[in-house]
Parts: structure tokens; sequence; C-alpha cells
């Protein structure tokens, strides 16, 4: 049925507890100065290229692309000091819907669509042991717009196989920013709460299925 499973990380795959916000903290307070830039920042669903320009226009810093580069060298090399190291095993769930992804005849391609920064996406999916399961990615360095991610999810996919409907995809992720991306290009969505959004909260955007975790008895009938 699906040709591309593209999944979020943050709240969807795994669990970080508050990594990436970290480390986007103690980056913003130690190299420009700003202790408070992330206090009241909704990080959920966001690109981090979005998260570094909102520090960027809040605070009167020039955006550019050596300053968004400078902010991503600093944020990575702080991010593994956060990650924990008491937790490396992914959500409930994951593996087994990786495993029965992986049998399936025929088999999709299994990827990610996330804001993350892809350095930044490959650190926190090596922690949790998880980062050779994807063949491709589409990430948050380069546009401030989730949607734009998306696009080039189905771009990717359209030079992999020339006849792909947007349909044969589907997007996997714990935000409305997720549903919202999968439905702009006409892709499949299943929303899972399993970061800081309700079931019911989810429900309100119109996902194809909604489930309450990534276990398998808690699974819609989706494949």
């Amino acid at each position: 049925m699906f040709r591309l499973i593209l999944f979020d990380i943050d709240g969807t795959l795994i669990s970080t507890e508050g990594a990436g916000v970290k480390a986007f903290a103690q980056t913003s307070a130690e190299v420009y100065g700003l202790p408070e830039a992330t206090k009241d920042m909704s990080f959920a669903g966001r690109t981090d290229r979005a998260l570094v320009e909102l520090i960027f226009n809040q605070n009167s810093i020039e955006i550019t692309e050596a300053k968004i580069e400078q902010f991503f060298t600093a944020y990575l090399e702080r991010l593994s000091h956060f990650l924990p190291t008491d937790n490396t095993s992914p959500l409930p769930g994951v593996m087994e819907l990786l495993g029965k992804i992986r049998q399936s005849q025929p088999t999709p391609v299994i990827g990610l669509l996330t804001g993350n920064q892809a350095q930044g996406a490959q650190l926190k999916l090596n922690h949790y042991k998880i980062w050779h399961e994807f063949e491709m990615g589409a990430f948050g360095d380069k546009t401030t717009d989730r949607n734009i991610v998306a696009q080039e999810a189905l771009a990717w996919a359209k030079e992999r196989w020339s006849d792909i409907a947007p349909e044969e995809i589907l997007v996997i992720g714990d935000t409305e920013r997720d549903i919202q991306c999968a439905q702009a290009i006409g892709a499949k969505v299943l929303a899972v709460a399993t970061g800081h959004v309700t079931i019911e909260e989810l429900q309100e955007f119109n996902p194809d299925w909604a489930a309450v975790d990534l276990l398998p008895n808690n699974l819609p009938d989706f494949m």
C-alpha cells in the first residue's frame, strides 16, 4: 500500500527528555548571552531553522547563512551532552512497527520527515541505536516551513519512483504540524499521541488514523 513511510523524530520515535531544547537554551546563553531566549518558545513540530531564526529575530541578530551555521555548530557541540545516558531505547512500539514494515511485501522505504537539523537527527538516533533503520531523510536545516520539508520528501520519492502517487506515502508524527505537512503534499498520516499533544487534540486536525502510541495492540489497520 505504501512505498514510503516517513517518521518524525522527537515525540514519535524517541523521547530525549528535552535534550534539543536544553542544547538550544545553552547555546543561546553561552554563545549569544541570551539566557532567556528559549524560555517561552514552543519547539513542537517546528524546524530547527525556524527556531534559530525566531531567536535571532527576537534579539535583533542579523540572519545570515554563516550565522545560522555558527549557531548549529555550537548547538551540535552541546546536544550530545544532554542526551540521557540512562535512556537509549526508542519509544514503546517503535521497534515492533519498524519490524512489521520490513516484513511487508513489497517492503516500503523507511525514512525521516523531521524539523531536526540533519546532524542533530543523526546524533539523536545514533544515541537510540536506530539511525541505521532509515534510508533517507528530509530535514529542517534550510527552511522555516515544515511543509517545504514535506515537499522535499515528495520530490525525493518522485525521483525514486516516477509513478508514485502522494497517497502512497505515509507520515507518522505526534503534532498537528506533522498532520498538516502530510496533508500539504497529499500524503496519508498516522498521528500518535506520544508527545505533548493528546489524541483528542490531534484528531481535530483530521489525520487519516490516530493512535495513543505505536504499540501493536493500539495501532489502527493502516497497512
